[in-house]
């Protein structure tokens, strides 16, 4: 896998907002829309987030959400994770990733 580049979280939320906002929530205590909230999305294994109907390639998928593995979701969400119903097709560029990773990180403490 490639290096990670160093993210902007400024940046990043702009694509959050852009990008992500219309399916997800960051905010402690937040709603679940289409997809479910992320507030403490890091050191979560996939399909965890109380109150979400997942599907069973989520569920089952069994890794850890952390930097190194939502840089290789978000690339492309429905090849790391065969069968998800996310319909976001992905952010091609590593620093857009970074970004909005780095975003995250402070968004969903």
């Amino acid at each position: 896998m490639s290096e990670i580049p160093v993210g902007d979280p400024a940046a990043g939320a702009k694509i959050f907002k852009q990008r992500c906002a219309q399916c997800h929530t960051t905010e402690k205590g937040g709603k679940h829309k289409t997809g479910p909230n992320l507030n403490g999305v890091f050191g979560r294994k996939t399909g965890q987030a109380a109150g979400f109907a997942y599907t069973t390639a989520n569920q089952n998928k069994g890794i850890t959400w952390g930097e190194d593995t939502l840089f290789e979701y978000l690339e492309n969400p429905k090849k790391y994770i065969p069968g998800t119903k996310m319909v976001f097709a992905g952010l091609k560029k590593p620093q857009e990733r970074a970004d909005l990773i780095a975003h995250l990180k402070e968004a969903t403490k």
